[in-house]
């Protein structure tokens, strides 16, 4: 299915169309953009597709905001050596937590794009989905979420080396 194809606000299925609607809700942030993801293993985060929309999202606006809340970071820091680089680059403007505990019982993952675009997946071990732009309501329930789950964390995943 191409990205044309992809009808918003409905439930989806396929690792590929959520890959899909992954870029179209990336693509429509501006200022802010917060992702909830157990590790990224889903999603293609490890692709040259989605570092350039996450540098481009970076780059645009002086005032840009990521924030991302990992329940485990292995697979960034090992499989993700662009989107390393980003937070490299714009650690003035992007910030990575990972969960404590409590926390990892979450089995969903969710980006929201402004306060108004979002992608929610239901489970992480099934490829269902619903993504909409313009809906207020719930990425407002979704920021909700967000804060609870920003509470929980235990540690800034970071790319510089503590020492003396």
């Amino acid at each position: 299915m191409t990205d044309d194809a992809l009808i918003t606000n409905s439930i989806m299925t396929g690792e590929r169309n959520y890959a899909a609607a992954l870029d179209l809700v990336i693509a429509e942030a501006k200022d802010e953009l917060l992702i909830f993801d157990q590790d990224f293993v889903h999603g293609e985060y490890a692709s040259a597709q989605r570092h350039e929309l996450l540098q481009d999202f970076l780059s645009a606006n002086p005032l840009s905001k990521l924030t991302i809340i990992l329940q485990a970071a292995d697979f960034f820091t090992t499989q993700c050596p662009r989107l390393h680089q980003l937070l490299e680059t714009y650690s003035h403007k992007m910030v990575i937590f990972e969960t404590n505990d409590h926390a990892k019982i979450a089995k969903d993952c969710f980006v929201l794009a402004d306060k108004r675009h979002y992608l929610r997946r239901f489970h992480i071990d099934q490829a269902r989905f619903k993504f909409a732009l313009n809906d207020v309501e719930t990425s407002a329930s979704l920021m909700m979420r967000f804060g609870e789950l920003l509470q929980e964390t235990s540690e800034i995943i970071s790319t510089g080396k503590l020492g003396l």
